[in-house]
């Protein structure tokens, strides 16, 4: 999230709500850890929630949207008094793998999935090293893994399948 400076204390119970939503693909890991947050904002009697999606065709879109919803009615006792909560997708800015925070990375990593480089930019080639033996000894398996957003990788060292999530960069970038 971009600025947790000057929030209200309505807005610290909503963030609070959205560590406890989880991506569906990956139930553990949380849409904040995941840096789809991209603001929350109370105004008069809004409350106005903005996430970017990882891909513009998740088919997780919809659940994602009713778990924040659910959460925030549920967890975020305050937000009652507001008429209307909104969650909004945004592709402006785009979602990028930099977004993931490093606990997010963490829990990638812990459940077998290789977190994306940092600092990816859009059109280099990537390398991936194994999530349980960190060796770099690893072949490419399929391009496209369970979800549009990982593949599926060998590790020639452990002899181990595993997934790496794909690096996307903004698109918007410039190439040196």
């Amino acid at each position: 999230m971009k600025n947790v400076t000057n929030t209200t204390s309505y807005e610290l119970e909503i963030l609070q709500a959205l560590d406890n939503v989880t991506d569906p693909e990956m139930p553990y890991i949380s849409i904040k850890e995941l840096g789809m947050v991209d603001s929350v904002k109370v105004i008069r009697d809004l409350v106005y929630i903005r996430l970017l999606p990882t891909f513009s065709g998740c088919p997780a879109l919809d659940m994602i949207k009713e778990d924040v919803l659910n959460k925030v009615r549920d967890e975020a006792k305050g937000v009652n008094d507001f008429l209307q909560i909104k969650v909004e997708f945004s592709f402006d800015p785009p979602w990028t793998t930099d977004l993931i925070s490093e606990t997010g990375k963490s829990k990638l990593k812990e459940n077998g999935i290789t977190p994306p480089p940092a600092n990816h930019k859009q059109g280099e080639p990537w390398m991936m090293n194994c999530p349980y033996c960190d060796s770099e000894y690893v072949t490419m398996e399929n391009i496209f893994g369970p979800t549009a957003c990982r593949s599926i990788l060998y590790c020639n060292a452990c002899k181990n399948p595993f997934e790496a999530m794909k690096p996307v960069a903004n698109i918007n970038e410039k190439v040196e």
